[in-house]
């Protein structure tokens, strides 16, 4: 009995010890988030999310970046659902390389560079499929913290850019600068103090453009003033990283909205170039996109391309076929794409309508005010000049949702409103 007790009273003990094992491992599981905050509302999003919530049959949302047609909805084009008939059950669901669908990688920089680019055809330039522009813009800016030397190791960014742009180079530990860019009193580009900007930085600096409709000012520069910063570039031996996010989305033509791109490669600059889908062929939930990087010859191509995949490899490995797809097969096959020339035209021009439309509503208002640059301005964007109490005012008295910037996303005006909207911006304004 005296062993059988003793046996007994061991196990109790071993039951308490790891009753009270367990106990400290629940305490300690329990406070290791402790210390986490709720981050911040992305802002663009919670303006969407404010204008769900809002039961008003009067509301509009012009916060949203994305292309809507005239009565407010998404829109599928009939050329992707064309490449999506051809693709469909032609393909398996295997990995595609680390580098992406060639095929879509080829067409991307026929896209950018041109169609008889002799960079492509001498295999001078790097390039994978990437995320969408936002994905080519986090591999470019980790590719440029892992090899440049700490003197060209910061990126200028125009005052103002797509907000996104801060976070991505901020999370690759890229440190940021920034040019002039938008004139608030002209509402136009600030030319001379850019020109001042590029000419007194650092030489070899590393610069981002917006290729064409500025995010988010609707502000570009004229092709003489793109050939101006070409060459102050080429005098300061900077590097030109260009976002591509709206190709044909901001004139219609995809080759007029690249002729930034093409100047300076006539100039000679190795450049780069994140290219994005989502808008100019409504790929937006497909994340398809291609970053691109000019080099001396095609030994260093090779050399860049392999450190760019190894840097993709631990983010997500590979990236994804079926958009990857859709986008070779519409820019593959001549007339797919001539169908998707017409529906970008299409949308854009609908976009250009609406600014003429505001701008005329708020002037047969009798606005004291010029809103020339309602039509001056190009792309999805408009940079209103409303300051963020009379955003405020549009949301709370008219049911109006936009970023505080004042920006109005021109997709999301339509013959039904336009007027509503102009006649609220006239209310808010007219004592400015």
């Amino acid at each position: 009995m005296a062993i059988r007790a003793g046996i007994i009273s061991g196990r109790n003990l071993t039951l308490r010890a790891s009753s009270s094992s367990s106990l400290g491992a629940r305490s300690l599981s329990s406070s290791w988030w402790r210390n986490v905050e709720p981050a911040p509302k992305d802002y663009i999003l919670g303006v969407t999310e404010a204008f769900l919530a809002d039961r008003s049959p009067d509301k509009v949302n012009v916060g949203v970046g994305a292309y809507r047609d005239d009565k407010g909805k998404p829109v599928v084009l009939e050329c992707v659902r064309e490449a999506e008939r051809r693709i469909m059950g032609s393909f398996n669901m295997e990995y595609l390389p680390m580098g992406g669908n060639a095929t879509m990688i080829e067409e991307s920089l026929k896209l950018a560079y041109g169609e008889k680019s002799d960079l492509i055809k001498d295999k001078r330039i790097a390039a994978i499929q990437t995320l969408s522009g936002t994905g080519a813009c986090r591999i470019f800016a980790d590719f440029q913290n892992r090899f440049l030397i700490p003197d060209h190791l910061q990126i200028y960014f125009p005052a103002p850019t797509w907000s996104t742009h801060h976070c991505i180079w901020k999370d690759a530990h890229v440190p940021q600068r920034s040019y002039h860019y938008y004139h608030p009193e002209s509402k136009g580009l600030d030319f001379g103090a850019m020109m001042g900007d590029i000419k007194n930085a650092p030489k070899g600096s590393i610069f981002l453009l917006h290729a064409c409709a500025h995010n988010p000012t609707g502000v570009d520069p004229t092709e003489e003033q793109w050939r101006e910063i070409s060459q102050q570039f080429k005098m300061n031996g900077h590097f030109a990283f260009f976002d591509v996010a709206y190709q044909g989305l901001a004139s219609g033509n995809p080759e007029k909205d690249a002729k930034a791109i093409r100047i300076f490669l006539e100039d000679g600059h190795p450049i780069g170039c994140a290219q994005s889908y989502a808008k100019n062929m409504g790929l937006y939930g497909q994340r398809v996109g291609c970053l691109s990087v000019v080099c001396e010859d095609e030994k260093q191509a090779v050399a860049v391309k392999s450190q760019l995949q190894q840097v993709a490899r631990p983010m997500y490995s590979n990236p994804p076929v079926h958009g990857a797809l859709v986008v070779s097969t519409i820019l593959g096959d001549p007339n797919l794409k001539n169908l998707w020339l017409g529906e970008v035209k299409g949308m854009a021009d609908r976009i250009i309508g609406m600014r003429t439309a505001l701008r005329e509503n708020l002037e047969k208002l009798g606005s004291p005010l010029s809103w020339e640059h309602i039509t001056n301005q190009i792309g999805m964007f408009c940079y209103s000049g409303m300051t963020p109490e009379q955003v405020d005012r549009l949301t709370k008295e008219y049911h109006i949702y936009m970023t505080r910037n004042g920006r109005i996303s021109m997709a999301g005006v339509t013959t039904g409103n336009v007027g509503y909207l102009a006649n609220a911006i006239h209310e808010v304004t007219r004592s400015a």
